[in-house]
């Protein structure tokens, strides 16, 4: 059984100005969210700049949401690291705080091999009990799970059960499909590919979009799984300025610009991230605007 399906968000992480978590914050944010109809929350992900936050505060981040969340919708924690063991570290302790799945991003800079990477995700699942979603986005990462090493997992680690896909390259979505034959469960990582990932016969979309519409996202994914194919399509290309616009510059810097904008005082960026040029900004505003949502 899946996770989820539909929409769920890659929560930003609210920082205050001097850079500390902003709890009251993000328990708003998790409120809005589960009121705006999103399907999960994915908590420590890329969006929520968990690169930048100690284990310590990554791990304290995790267990807030899943307790402010009390098992209303599911939860996902990001434990994902470029190091094994960490990675390890990192799963073991969210599982202990009543999440319901772990979402674990390829290990960047090390530059796995596929059996590097079969063994990587292997000891991290033998590790726990959960189930895991493979986070593929091999243009942070420089590393690529291949469709082959990605259906292996699924075939003989019994808890890895899905992948975020964001490699933005549809042909290897479409052979990834074409080998599970239904042993994994699809999510797109893209918020301008989720109707095309979806009819490959994915579940839904870990979103950027859904931290400021949440409620478009879930009934974009909604209207594709009850049948309207027609009226999802149209909303994904409505979306589409938006989502170019959310992705002008590196994420989270347009997404937590654009929550600032729209008044949910979300703090800044932790360093190296910094200040949204102000060129694009007002392309960003241009495009919340023709959305509707500014």
């Amino acid at each position: 059984m899946a996770i989820f399906k539909g929409a769920g968000v890659a929560i930003v992480t609210p920082f205050h100005e001097d850079g500390s978590i902003n709890y009251e914050k993000f328990e708003e944010l998790v409120e809005e969210q589960i009121a705006g109809g999103t399907d999960a929350i994915i908590v420590c992900g890329t969006t929520g700049e968990a690169s930048t936050l100690t284990h310590e505060e990554h791990l304290d981040l995790i267990r807030f949401c899943a307790e402010k969340v009390k098992g209303r919708i599911p939860v996902i924690a990001g434990t994902g690291s470029n190091c094994t063991d960490t990675a390890v570290y990192l799963s073991t302790e969210a599982e202990k705080y009543g999440v319901d799945g772990l979402l674990v991003v390829t290990p960047y800079y090390n530059k796995a091999t596929q059996n590097g990477l079969f063994l990587h995700y292997k000891k991290i699942a033998d590790s726990v009990k959960l189930p895991i979603i493979m986070y593929n986005v091999p243009s942070r990462t420089g590393c690529n799970i291949m469709p082959q090493t990605a259906v292996r997992l699924c075939r003989e680690v019994s808890n890895v059960v899905g992948i975020k896909e964001a490699s933005g390259n549809i042909s290897q979505v479409v052979k990834l499909m074409s080998l599970a034959d239904g042993r994994i469960d699809l999510y797109s990582g893209n918020d301008d590919q989720v109707v095309p990932l979806m009819s490959l016969g994915g579940i839904g979309v870990i979103s950027v979009v859904s931290n400021v519409a949440p409620r478009q996202m879930h009934d974009m994914c909604r209207k594709f799984f009850d049948g309207d194919v027609a009226g999802s399509a149209k909303e994904q290309l409505r979306l589409i300025e938006l989502s170019d616009a959310l992705f002008c510059e590196v994420n989270p810097i347009p997404v937590k610009t654009a929550m600032n904008l729209m008044g949910k005082n979300v703090g800044p960026l932790h360093m190296p991230l910094s200040q949204m040029e102000p060129k694009n900004v007002e392309i960003l505003k241009t495009a919340m605007k023709n959305y509707g949502i500014l």
